[in-house]
């Protein structure tokens, strides 16, 4: 399967502002579809920065999304998605996302 960059899907790629590290932990996202109906689903973060992820979902999401993050410690999380491309070595789309909290994952 060819690796879509956010360049070929949605643009040019935007930069992560602080450095991603990587993780292994399941969180359940919420969004709505692009018919307006709410959804809830299971995903999992593989990188995270103070303002941002990146998440392997299962979901048909547009940049400029919404969503909720909800993870396995701490608060909710809102998030606006700022890239979608499907990774070569696996076939899974990654979302990339901006944590709209100025604390984002260590917020209290």
């Amino acid at each position: 399967m060819k690796e879509e960059s956010s360049a070929e899907v949605n643009g040019p790629p935007q930069r992560p502002r602080s450095p991603r590290v990587p993780v292994n932990f399941s969180l359940v996202v919420e969004g709505r579809t692009r018919e307006g109906k709410p959804f809830e689903t299971k995903a999992a973060a593989v990188k995270i920065s103070r303002g941002g992820a990146t998440i392997v979902l299962e979901k048909d999401v547009v940049v400029g999304d919404r969503i909720v993050l909800i993870p396995p410690f701490g608060k909710k999380l809102d998030a606006e998605i700022n890239g979608i491309w499907t990774e070569e070595t696996d076939g899974k789309q990654r979302v990339g996302v901006r944590l709209l909290e100025a604390d984002g994952w260590f917020a209290e």
